[in-house]
């Protein structure tokens, strides 16, 4: 058969390969085996949880094909954003591309920042970088976490007062 109405017909073939147990549905198993890095590497658990979880309007921990191909329109809007800031085109960001990236993305962190999150991102080398997976995941945090300070922050000066709980709710509300 053919694609559903307002599904891609190639996001629909690829859904049809993706979902290898044939449910109807993709699993975050069967996402992690379809999604690659630009060094062949799958994404991480964490990544593919995280977007099936944007995309499951049933809450059922997996997605349909309309699901699935809004998650493809999704990615493919991080890839291009990804090699916009990949700018020795090398796949994967470098500490400078990550800290350029997030100046041009309006976050001022500081270098420090960057580095603690390139060690705990990075795949290790002498010059860790990051890949189109942790760039993605890393960028959906930020942002959730962000929103959650921004709701606090109403006067909008970059400081918040929040008990430890409330801190901990934010985090457990927006991360897991």
């Amino acid at each position: 058969g053919g694609a559903p109405p307002g599904v891609d017909p190639e996001a629909f073939s690829w859904f049809q390969a993706v979902d290898a147990d044939g449910s109807g549905f993709i699993s975050v198993k069967e996402l992690k085996q379809a999604l690659v890095n630009s060094n062949w590497s799958t994404f991480n658990d964490e990544t593919c949880l995280l977007m099936i979880n944007m995309f499951d309007k049933t809450r059922s921990g997996r997605i349909d094909v309309y699901g699935f191909s809004a998650l493809l329109r999704f990615i493919q809007q991080w890839r291009n954003l990804f090699q916009q800031y990949d700018r020795d085109q090398s796949g994967s960001i470098s500490f400078s591309e990550l800290q350029q990236a997030f100046s041009q993305m309006g976050y001022n962190l500081s270098p420090q920042f960057s580095q603690l999150l390139l060690a705990r991102y990075a795949q290790g080398s002498s010059n860790p970088s990051i890949q189109l997976d942790r760039f993605i995941q890393i960028c959906m945090q930020l942002q959730s976490t962000t929103d959650a300070f921004r709701e606090k922050d109403t006067a909008l000066v970059g400081n918040v007062r929040l008990s430890y709980e409330d801190f901990l709710t934010m985090v457990v509300t927006r991360m897991l």
